[in-house]
């Protein structure tokens, strides 16, 4: 009677036993998988937080800034040229103060024009025809630096002077000491059955171009010019030139400063009117020869005696 009564008891307690056992486990269980679970949260947490932090934000990536360009104006392009100089090159110019070439924005590119006919009746004329043709050219993000793009005016007006139409003898000479770099093109060229000589010098200082344009010719049977005398005062135009870019940069320097030694009287948009500043450079295409913008546009189309 009493041993069935024992083993009950017995498998009662074996019972409870197991039953506060389980929630033991179960919790240390539990316990286990919510530390686990919490670290691996944690170091998950912490990990994306260090991830956060050392990832670079997109917005505050740095953009390379473009070198600001050197010039910020340009002289009177009719005001960059000793009355000496013009004297030598025009000496039987009408106007000694120039003829300004039109221009869209002064403050970037601009060119003024001289003409002179030395005629002498029977004995033929001598003609000579002169340009300075000045462009200037501001940093842009988009575009690259002043000089830079400069640099692409340079390349483009010398390369257009050395591809004149009809043009011999062409010669292409550096030009030490003139600018950052200078490139004389000297050619012949007939027009109207009278023989030119061409001298275009292209120079460039900084963020700016300068392009000297030089014609000469002996009319009506009067003797040509020589060459190397053309070549000699084309080279001391363009020093003044570039000299009065500079000055014009200078502390104090107006954007009308005259050459030094006293003086005579055109962003993406730029770029692309690239062919246009070569043009008014005239990139040696002698405007006078050709009847082009700023030649027989402003009347230097020679005249026969």
């Amino acid at each position: 009677m009493h041993r069935p009564a024992q083993r009950q008891r017995q498998r009662l307690t074996r019972v409870l036993v197991g039953a506060a056992a389980a929630p033991v486990i179960l919790f240390a269980s539990a316990c286990s998988g919510d530390d686990s679970g919490s670290g691996s949260d944690g170091a998950k947490k912490d990990t994306g937080a260090e991830s956060s932090a050392s990832a670079p934000s997109g917005s505050g990536k740095e953009t390379p800034t473009v070198e600001k360009a050197a010039f910020a104006k340009l002289p009177e392009p009719c005001e960059t040229l000793t009355k000496k100089t013009l004297g030598d090159l025009v000496p039987a110019a009408k106007d000694k103060s120039g003829r300004t070439g039109t221009s869209d924005d002064v403050s970037t590119r601009g060119n003024c024009t001289w003409e002179s006919l030395d005629d002498n009746g029977v004995d033929g004329s001598q003609f000579r025809w002169l340009r300075v043709a000045l462009n200037r050219f501001e940093s842009d993000q988009s575009l690259g630096s002043g000089a830079k793009r400069a640099q692409a005016n340079f390349t483009k007006q010398v390369a257009d002077a050395q591809a004149v139409k009809g043009a011999k003898n062409v010669k292409t000479t550096p030009v030490p000491g003139t600018g950052d770099q200078a490139t004389l093109v000297s050619y012949d060229l007939k027009k109207d059955k009278e023989t030119f000589k061409q001298q275009t010098l292209v120079a460039r200082v900084e963020n700016a171009v300068v392009a000297i344009d030089y014609n000469g010719a002996g009319l009506a049977g009067d003797k040509q010019p020589d060459g190397g005398d053309l070549a000699k005062d084309t080279q001391k135009a363009a020093k003044e030139a570039v000299g009065a870019v500079v000055a014009a940069n200078e502390p104090g320097g107006g954007a009308s400063s005259k050459a030094p030694g006293g003086g005579a009287k055109d962003d993406a948009k730029d770029d692309a009117k690239g062919g246009k500043d070569g043009a008014e450079g005239d990139g040696g295409k002698g405007a006078a020869l050709d009847g082009g913008e700023g030649g027989a546009k402003d009347g230097a189309k020679p005249k026969s005696a």
